[in-house]
């Protein structure tokens, strides 16, 4: 995909969702950390049946540090990973409380000094909730990245530097949500549906299955 053709497939998806954002529920960006904590390897759906239960109770550092790792279980049990990512939000707390003026950092080294916060946590909440042009890659936009020829890479790091490169800067701010929903609705793993996709006169995909079907 070529500089033109990126420009056109941002264009396509702007088009199709003018304001992109994350589906957690947040109000304030602690609630957001903690949700993103809570959603690996688990569904936003999922995450947030637990934190709307969670939040009217404890949504600041002390009040879900005062819940301690067994109290905390109690709302997130129905979530995957809920005793490690009950210990791990524990911690979290404790550490805003004691190093951040229970405040969330903006700051990359910062946030993943934090339990249960590694690269794509940290992207998602300087993306979302300190407007850091940065990409969270997860498993919906690595794959969309290679399938669509957007930005190939064998890793997630590497699909991640690829796209910081090649992302048209006016783009770049609302660039993670767009991929991630488009990967999560459009172009699923087993059964893209490019009969609804905005972009497949784009996709590197598409074009190879459309040139097997002709000489098929």
């Amino acid at each position: 995909m070529n500089q033109a053709q990126r420009h056109d497939f941002f264009a396509a998806l702007q088009a199709h969702t003018p304001s992109p954002t994350t589906e957690l529920n947040f109000s304030n960006p602690f609630e957001l950390l903690i949700a993103v904590i809570l959603s690996a390897q688990a569904t936003d759906i999922g995450v947030n049946k637990a934190t709307d239960k969670l939040y009217p109770i404890a949504n600041t550092p002390e009040a879900i540090f005062a819940l301690g790792v067994e109290g905390l279980k109690q709302y997130i049990k129905t979530i995957g990973l809920f005793n490690s990512k009950a210990a791990n939000v524990i911690k979290t707390c404790r550490l805003l409380i004691d190093n951040h003026n229970s405040e969330v950092p903006e700051d990359r080294e910062a946030l993943e000094a934090l339990p249960g916060v590694g690269r794509k946590t940290a992207n998602v909440v300087l993306n979302t909730v300190f407007n850091h042009p940065v990409i969270a890659v997860d498993t919906h936009l690595f794959r969309l990245s290679n399938r669509t020829g957007l930005a190939k890479g064998k890793t997630v790091r590497a699909v991640e530097d690829k796209l910081m490169k090649v992302v048209p800067k006016e783009f770049m701010q609302d660039a993670h949500h767009w991929l991630i929903l488009h990967g999560r609705y459009v172009c699923v793993a087993r059964k893209p549906l490019c009969q609804q996709c905005v972009v497949t006169h784009l996709c590197d995909e598409f074009r190879r299955q459309q040139k097997k079907v002709q000489k098929d």
